[in-house]
C-alpha cells in the first residue's frame, strides 16, 4: 500500500509522520487490497478565534472504491489523526457488510477478502483552508477521476465517501450526472441538457 501524508498549514514533523503511518499501515489488516492511501492534515484560523485541525483520510480499493473520512477537531494534530482513524473503521466495516447484488461486486468486499480481514477494533487507541477568498471567488479546484457506472453503484459510492453529492459517469446515459441526498430523503440526479 502506497501512503502520502501531506500538510497544508500544519508542518507534518517525523513524529507525526511516523505515527500517522503507523495508523494508516494497519487499515490493511482489515482490509485487504488497498492500492494507496492518502492522509491530508490541515490547519485553519476561524472567525470564532478558535483553531480547527483536520485530518482528512481517503483510501482506495484495487477495485475502485473509495473511502474518505474527516475528523476536525479544536485539539492537536494526533487527536485529529486518531479521529479519522476511527471513522475510517466504520466506513470499513461498512464496506464489508455491503451485501453483493448481481452486478454490484465493485463497492462490496469479496469473500477471499473478508476472510482474510481482521476484525476491526471496538475502541480507539489513544496515544498520551487557511486564507477565504470573496463570496464569489472559487477558492479551490478539484480533479476527480470519474468512472463509468451506473446510478445504483453511484449511491454505494457516495454513502462510503459520507458526502451528500456525488459526481459520476453515468455509462447509459454517455453522459456526466450529479447524484445527490435529497432532505426528505431518497436521492436525485442531475441530468445535463444541452440548450
Amino acid at each position: 500500500m502506497n501512503i502520502t501524508i501531506q500538510g497544508r498549514n500544519v508542518k507534518v514533523t517525523d513524529s507525526i509522520e511516523s505515527y500517522a503511518r503507523k495508523k494508516i499501515e494497519r487499515f490493511d489488516r482489515y482490509l485487504p487490497n488497498i492500492i494507496d492511501a492518502r492522509i491530508d492534515l490541515n490547519h485553519e484560523h476561524t472567525r470564532r478565534g478558535e483553531d480547527l485541525v483536520a485530518a482528512q483520510i481517503t483510501i482506495r480499493h484495487s477495485r475502485g472504491a473509495i473511502l474518505r473520512t474527516e475528523e476536525r477537531t479544536t485539539g492537536d494534530v494526533l487527536a485529529a489523526i486518531n479521529g479519522a482513524v476511527e471513522n475510517m473503521h466504520r466506513r470499513i466495516q461498512r464496506f464489508k457488510s455491503k451485501r453483493v447484488r448481481k452486478g454490484h461486486e465493485r463497492f462490496s468486499a469479496t469473500v477471499d477478502e473478508l476472510n482474510a480481514a481482521e476484525a476491526i477494533p471496538d475502541t480507539a487507541e489513544f496515544v498520551d483552508d487557511a486564507t477565504e477568498g470573496a463570496a464569489n471567488d472559487v477558492v479551490r479546484r478539484k480533479e476527480v477521476p470519474v468512472g463509468a457506472m451506473n446510478e445504483a453503484e453511484a449511491v454505494e459510492q457516495m454513502e462510503l465517501l459520507g458526502h451528500a453529492f456525488f459526481m459520476f459517469f453515468n455509462g447509459e446515459t454517455g453522459s456526466v450526472n450529479v447524484l445527490y441526498k435529497r432532505s426528505s430523503g431518497g436521492y436525485g440526479v442531475l441530468v445535463p441538457r444541452i440548450e
